[in-house]
């Protein structure tokens, strides 16, 4: 019997290698940024919802988001823009089922979107400030002191290059080696959704790591693990 497993096993690891290879061998090169396209083509971001309230995010980017927390192990969450709040609700469960000392702040401009459900919940701070406002770097500054951990931050505002280009700046001196920078919609002027809209994130990213190269390392094994994502070139680990 021992040996029929032993077989059994085998047989399995080489229709899943023959099986795998047809995948490479048949599917079109550009499977993933078509699949990417249809995604937003469709808008199925518009219809993610976490306990009822909108995100604007893809799943996969979600899941890939709790898994890198789950092992960085943060006591401060920083979300730049927050819309409804669906994000910062879902960071705040993350967290609490996590345990220890840890705390929330997302920013937006506007409270009006937000949901009450996030100004109420004690483990998330609202800000109401521009995103790349002294007041909210002196607050990130603040909040480092008392959430002496790692940081996860993710940047999901105003989306054009300017000003995620002022935000990245902002926190070059309130990120530690180790924390963790998402840049959210880098997919935006033709990578490879929206061409045409002008410069984005992803050519603040690029701009960025001409001035200040060795800052950040790019997490690519994480940015390619479910094939697409709203963050290209956007998952940074702080060196």
């Amino acid at each position: 019997m021992s040996k029929f497993l032993r077989d059994l096993g085998q047989l399995r690891n080489l229709v899943r290698v023959i099986g795998n290879s047809w995948i490479r061998s048949t599917a079109p090169k550009d499977t993933p940024d078509a699949y990417h396209r249809w995604y937003y083509e469709k808008q199925v971001q518009t219809r993610v919802r976490y306990f009822g309230h909108e995100t604007l995010k893809s799943v996969s980017d979600l899941w890939n988001y709790q898994e890198i927390i789950f092992g960085l192990k943060p006591s401060l969450i920083v979300e730049l823009g927050t819309y409804m709040g669906g994000s910062a609700l879902y960071f705040s469960h993350l967290l609490k089922n996590m345990g220890g000392h840890t705390h929330i702040l997302t920013v937006d401009i506007s409270r009006d979107a937000v949901a009450s459900e996030v100004l109420q919940n004690p483990d998330i701070e609202f800000m109401e400030a521009s995103s790349c406002s002294d007041v909210v770097a002196q607050r990130i500054q603040a909040l480092r002191k008392e959430f002496s951990g790692p940081m996860f931050i993710i940047l999901d505002s105003d989306h054009s290059k300017k000003h995620v280009l002022v935000e990245m700046i902002m926190l070059r001196a309130l990120t530690r080696t180790g924390d963790y920078l998402i840049v959210e919609d880098s997919n935006i002027n033709g990578h490879p959704v929206f061409p045409g809209c002008g410069p984005g994130p992803y050519e603040a990213i690029e701009e960025y790591e001409k001035t200040y190269p060795g800052d950040y390392r790019r997490d690519e094994e994480r940015e390619n693990k479910f094939g697409f994502t709203f963050a290209v070139r956007g998952f940074l680990i702080r060196n």
